[in-house]
């Protein structure tokens, strides 16, 4: 039964391995969970899974493998609802099939039946017609009531109660190809972090205080510095236009960035780069900043992020003048290739789906100039960004 678990994340392309495979068996060998199969869940799921964005994954393979399936605890007593089997009535039978039911001695008859089958019950059985956990056909893992019950494979809830419903999907927002939320951002910007120890000693130098204790004979304390990441990342956000519909997606990453980078400076720009940025939306027109003054005063070590949908016409970026709202002495083009020479690692991400990216001519001239480092807003492209940013 394991090794078709084991086969089918497999094929799900969850990267598992025969070591963790094995790990998993050891810990059944080893007896540390109970025989329920929601703690099985929990500790295949533990033993089985190293990255968050496959959690997806796992939880569907998992529902298809074990679907329907439920271990009894040993001397367990069942109290079975009898609208457990009225609603098998309502999928499974027929009118003359309902009316044998009553012949045969009605509800009070089958119930008794059913509880003696589940104090005969030893073990989990799969297949067959008999025995409680039948591949989705037992009536004990769906529409059922226990107040901490475990629900396999039902279409929904009706009392809330379930406290194990893994068919839910509750990681289904990690999958790759879905767009990012504030925690999944956080998770793929830590790909980009440089730690040093610098400033005054903070904190506790637990390793050395033992070796030099040891060696002195006394005890001799040491402290070190805080770890600090010290990548400095500069976010330059489109705004305004085709960009409103991207409004909450970017307020996540920027949320993330803020928490994740502590020396992080951002500007605005609406569509594309030109000679003047701005920190406040409101008094854009009031308070611009010149990008030169941008470009001179954050050196070439900072990690430069452009965040933008680069939809617009094409002339904003190669003509002067191309701006929709003022009048640019120079192309945009030309400001975002001055960027790319002065910041090495410099990316742009792009909320649009990368499957409509070809039927954008100003996106294409935009992936050019940045020397093809474009990705999408999800937590692959996001990925993939920081490594590049990471190298």
């Amino acid at each position: 039964m394991f090794v078709h678990f084991f086969h089918e994340l497999k094929k799900a392309n969850v990267p598992v391995s025969l070591r963790e495979y094995l790990m998993l068996l050891e810990a059944m060998d080893s007896h540390v969970i109970e025989r329920k199969v929601e703690d099985f869940y929990y500790l295949s799921r533990a033993a089985l899974v190293k990255d968050e964005r496959n959690l997806d994954k796992f939880d569907q393979v998992f529902g298809h493998v074990f679907k329907g399936l439920d271990l009894t605890n040993e001397g367990q007593t069942a109290e079975i609802p009898e609208e457990w089997l009225r609603k098998l009535t309502e999928k499974f039978l027929t009118d003359e099939e309902k009316a044998q039911i009553e012949a045969l001695g009605g509800w009070e008859k089958i119930m008794e039946t059913l509880k003696k089958r589940l104090e005969e019950q030893k073990e989990r059985h799969e297949g067959g017609n008999k025995w409680i956990g039948t591949g989705g056909t037992s009536p004990f893992g769906a529409y059922g009531y226990n107040p901490e019950g475990v629900r396999i494979g039902q279409k929904e809830g009706r009392h809330g109660k379930a406290v194990k419903v893994w068919d839910k999907r509750e990681y289904k927002n990690l999958d790759d190809s879905v767009e990012l939320g504030t925690r999944n951002i956080k998770v793929a910007l830590r790909r980009l972090r440089k730690f040093a120890r610098e400033g005054a000693p903070t904190e506790l130098d637990l390793d050395d205080t033992i070796k030099s204790t040891a060696h002195h004979g006394y005890l001799d304390i040491k402290m070190v510095p805080e770890r600090r990441n010290k990548i400095n990342l500069l976010v330059f956000f489109d705004i305004g236009g085709s960009m409103d519909s991207h409004i909450k997606l970017c307020e996540e990453l920027f949320s993330a960035a803020r928490t994740e980078f502590k020396n992080m400076e951002y500007f605005y720009f609406h569509n594309c780069l030109y000679e003047g940025v701005w920190k406040d939306n409101r008094r854009r027109h009031n308070e611009k900043m010149q990008t030169w003054d941008v470009l001179h005063k954050f050196p070439a070590d900072y990690k430069v992020i452009f965040v933008g949908d680069a939809t617009m016409s094409p002339y904003e970026i190669t003509y002067a003048g191309g701006s929709v709202e003022h009048w640019n002495e120079e192309p945009g083009g030309l400001w975002l290739e001055r960027v790319a020479q002065i910041y090495e690692s410099c990316v742009w991400l792009n909320p649009v789906a990368e499957k409509h990216w070809e039927y954008t001519p100003s996106l294409q001239i935009i992936k050019q100039i940045i020397g093809e480092r474009m990705y999408p807003l999800t937590l692959e492209g996001l990925d993939k960004a920081m490594r590049e940013l990471s190298r």
